[in-house]
């Protein structure tokens, strides 16, 4: 059994804990001193002494992975999926080697939008001064002179950036369940225009400059003796802080602000910055929305701010285990009321796939997606969003009431009684 730093120095406070214990009353405000000495250390602390260093590869190559032909990810010698608990006892250095990777992911999922997909990475602002920080959004060739279709898909909030749906899934079951790429590729397939939405990168971070604090000793009427008797005090103080620092937190890292995007400063400044000079620009007669988890209430601020133009613009909106809320939104009635005939909800549950769910909010109709994992919701109902949207398409365009949330569930549920589907009360 390995011995750590950490046992080391507690091990001779315990045992002096024994000893005084099998004293006399005498011995009280010992163990007093001894025990409220414990309770200042910081264990958390005391751990990192026996970390690796935080220093991990900025590669796929370099961590030893790669994605195989089924879009998983797998160790390049033993062909085994990812491991967390690289190195037993360390978990906050494992979740640091766990993040590490997460970025690697996060530009390879970037690179495959622009090679394998052939979308566009457009910078915003679109009036960003060279010096300013910026974000960007994928687009398809055709996104803004599509005259028939465009879909817009944003995800939830987290970790995950344009193009995923979750990074959990990216790493330890496969590129299709995690990531857009299959909706951007049957999109296009389909005739399409296609706009992939970034709504979490609302800031650069950069380091923390040093302050540094200029002693007022300089400018003071002091003798020269007593001025330099203080700063050497000072200097002391200062060695003895940075020691202590040093032993406290021998990993420090660096510490960093936040410089936020101009008008991307959150999700939903993100998702109506990029209407207003997108979505709202474009061509395309249908506009269809895919939102996940906070996505949705994402777009629901969107529909609030510029409901008159959503209803003319949009045709359809697929949302999917959606985090929103209309009355926490405040959503007006004429909102709500076009949200039960334009959007439909896959939610994480049980029942088969489009098994209807029933609601306690008033909006929009709920649907099973098929599972019960939050983070999959998307991927399982990929094949009925698709329908849903081509239905929708074909009764605006036949001028009919779109009955929206009348969609061919029975080509896999006929045997489902009418009510268990998803079809509104007319």
């Amino acid at each position: 059994m390995s011995i750590t730093l950490s046992s080391l120095i507690l091990c001779p406070i315990w045992i002096s804990m024994a000893q005084i214990q099998q004293g006399g009353p005498d011995e009280k405000e010992k163990t007093t001193a001894l025990k409220d000495l414990l309770s200042r250390i910081d264990l958390d602390e005391l751990m990192k002494k026996d970390e690796p260093p935080l220093d991990f590869p900025d590669t796929l190559e370099g961590f030893e992975y790669a994605f195989n032909e089924k879009g998983q990810l797998r160790h390049i010698k033993t062909g085994e999926p990812f491991v967390f608990n690289y190195r037993e006892d360390l978990h906050r250095w494992n979740q640091k080697r766990y993040e590490a990777l997460g970025e690697i992911i996060t530009k390879y999922v970037y690179e495959l939008l622009e090679k394998d997909c052939n979308l566009k990475k457009i910078s915003i602002p679109v009036d960003a001064t060279e010096s300013e920080p910026k974000s960007f959004i994928f687009m398809s060739e055709d996104a803004l002179t599509n005259p028939q279709k465009l879909m817009v898909l944003i995800h939830g909030s987290g970790v995950v950036r344009a193009g995923q749906w979750a990074r959990r899934l990216i790493i330890n079951e496969d590129l299709d369940s995690g990531t857009q790429i299959p909706f951007i590729k049957r999109a296009m397939d389909e005739g399409y225009g296609v706009i992939v939405l970034n709504p979490n990168e609302n800031y650069i971070e950069v380091e923390k400059p040093k302050i540094h604090v200029q002693s007022s000793s300089d400018s003071s009427d002091e003798p020269a003796e007593k001025r330099e008797r203080k700063d050497k005090v000072s200097k002391e103080t200062k060695k003895r802080r940075d020691f202590y620092e040093k032993y406290r937190n021998p990993q420090r890292e660096r510490e960093m602000m936040q410089l936020y995007i101009r008008e991307n400063g959150s999700p939903e400044e993100h998702a109506i910055y990029v209407w207003d000079h997108f979505i709202a620009q474009s061509a395309a007669e249908n506009v269809f929305f895919v939102a996940h988890s906070y996505g949705g209430l994402a777009f629901v601020e969107l529909m609030i701010q510029r409901e008159a133009d959503v209803k003319n613009k949009v045709t359809a909106v697929a949302l999917t285990d959606s985090v929103h809320n209309v009355w926490h939104q405040e959503a007006g009635k004429t909102i709500r009321e076009w949200m039960r005939e334009n959007c439909c909800n896959w939610v994480s549950s049980s029942e088969p796939l489009d098994t209807s769910v029933e609601s306690m909010l008033p909006d929009c109709p709920r649907v099973s997606a098929g599972t019960d994992r939050h983070e999959l919701t998307s991927w399982k109902s990929f094949p009925s969003i698709f329908k849903f949207f081509a239905e929708a398409s074909e009764a605006k365009t036949s001028s009919l009431k779109p009955a929206l949330t009348r969609r061919s569930h029975r080509i896999k549920h006929e045997e489902l009684p009418e009510e268990k589907l998803c079809i509104k009360n007319l």
